[in-house]
């Protein structure tokens, strides 16, 4: 599956091997080495995909993430060369969709890159689903236009955190274990991730205000999975 991606880091060594891997799965690459020239290629080229540095001179990946996501959706894979955690969840928090640790294998850029563009894909929207909205009179998630108002206020979802959400709403009622959630919220290569369903959840029940208002929308099923809990039982699915 051919697609643009936009390559962002100062080092001209990675940036190449980075190239060279992703050229032999046959999509196109544009290359920037700074953080502002990457906001610039963006906006110019509209990849289905960018693979960003954290560690930049300037303005640094993060700054450059909040920037993106002021002006598009497409996913971003983060690399970072550092083992802890905190970078991670700070780009989560930008709103970034993965992350690959320097130094990558190829094996695994590739597939996670595949599982990004894979995502993408499909949420377009003639194959997105079944239902075409979920309105409750406080929730209302339009699954076409990709938007979510809760309480007359439109709250902002990354592509992730809706797909995740979009997910839940369409097993509501069910329990939808880990491993399901991860395969069809970030595909193949995931299934040992637990830890990623947990980070989304607590994101998307953060942005719902869950419980803040009355209701309560994710509920967690101990050693299971996850379930949605409609607002009530005239939920006025579409």
């Amino acid at each position: 599956m051919s697609s643009r991606i936009l390559i962002i880091d100062d080092d001209a060594d990675t940036v190449d091997l980075l190239d060279m891997i992703l050229k032999e799965d046959g999509h196109a690459v544009f290359r920037a080495y700074s953080g502002m020239d990457g906001l610039r290629k963006a906006y110019d080229a509209h990849p289905d995909l960018i693979i960003l540095d954290i560690m930049m001179p300037g303005m640094d990946g993060f700054e450059v993430c909040d920037r993106l996501r002021d002006m598009t959706q497409v996913p971003v894979l983060m690399l970072t060369a550092k083992s802890g955690d905190a970078d991670v969840l700070r780009g989560f928090r930008m709103g970034a969709d993965d992350y690959v640790h320097k130094p990558f294998s190829n094996a695994e850029l590739r597939a996670r890159v595949q599982a990004l563009i894979r995502r993408k894909n499909s949420h377009n929207p003639e194959e997105l689903p079944v239902l075409a909205s979920y309105d409750d009179g406080l929730l209302i998630v339009d699954f076409e236009e990709q938007t979510v108002v809760l309480n007359d206020r439109e709250i902002q979802l990354s592509a992730t955190e809706f797909h995740l959400l979009t997910v839940l709403i369409q097993h509501q009622r069910n329990v939808v274990p880990q491993r399901e959630l991860l395969r069809e919220v970030w595909g193949d290569g995931f299934e040992n991730s637990p830890a990623m369903v947990s980070l989304y959840i607590y994101y998307l029940r953060k942005k719902l205000s869950n419980g803040g208002h009355g209701h309560q929308y994710i509920h967690t099923q101990w050693g299971r999975g996850y379930w949605f809990a409609p607002r009530s039982d005239s939920s006025g699915l579409n």
